[in-house]
């Protein structure tokens, strides 16, 4: 599968950082689930508000564990904080 210019510069940055493998894989998937679940808007156009409901979504439809929905929330937050530098505001 071919990585947008946006994935593969994340990619990019994940690896420069030195985050392992498995998070890198962690990270792309979650932050890929999250664009698909908003319709392919760019992160850049989505909020804080936006965050929440996927995450919510996550716990209350998918179902997933507390776990996974860590795993989701610390990919969004490192995409948010660290490569776009639009730090998230709270969301508990």
């Amino acid at each position: 599968m071919t990585k947008s210019p946006f994935m593969a510069s994340l990619q990019h940055e994940i690896r420069r950082r030195g985050y392992a493998i498995k998070t890198e894989k962690n990270y792309l998937y979650w932050v890929r689930r999250f664009i698909f679940f908003h319709h392919k808007q760019h992160p850049t156009e989505l909020s804080d508000e936006d965050v929440k409901t996927f995450l919510s979504y996550l716990a209350n439809a998918q179902q997933v564990s507390p776990n996974t929905q860590k795993v989701a929330l610390n990919a969004l937050a490192f995409l948010y904080n660290q490569f776009l530098n639009q730090p998230l505001g709270k969301i508990a």
